[in-house]
């Protein structure tokens, strides 16, 4: 996913984007330990779960979103997340893959 995705940042979040070929969009997230203790790291995944669920008809169809949060997220104002988060995923569906012409074909 790293290597072949789009990087995307803000003050409160770095994203990594991706196509997927999907008619949905899936969203992931990596929350360091640096960023806080165990009961920091939760509230973090539940406010960012809480935005994805809240926005996801704001956001494009057919992406892959790795979301890795800096260390602010825990205590910045959740209308500011919300509208940073909304602004960096794409609002636009995600440009179908086309198949490798380099393969075999079936028959």
């Amino acid at each position: 996913m790293y290597r072949e995705a789009r990087r995307k940042s803000s003050r409160q979040f770095t994203l990594f984007l991706r196509p997927n070929g999907l008619p949905i969009s899936r969203f992931g997230w990596s929350i360091k330990k640096a960023l806080g203790n165990a009961v920091a790291r939760n509230r973090i995944r539940r406010r960012l779960r809480e935005i994805v669920r809240m926005h996801r008809h704001a956001m494009g169809a057919g992406w892959d979103v790795v979301i890795h949060p800096r260390t602010a997220v825990a205590t910045a104002k959740f209308d500011v997340l919300v509208e940073e988060l909304v602004k960096l995923v794409p609002r636009e569906a995600a440009p179908m893959p086309t198949p490798a012409s380099g393969g075999r074909e079936e028959t």
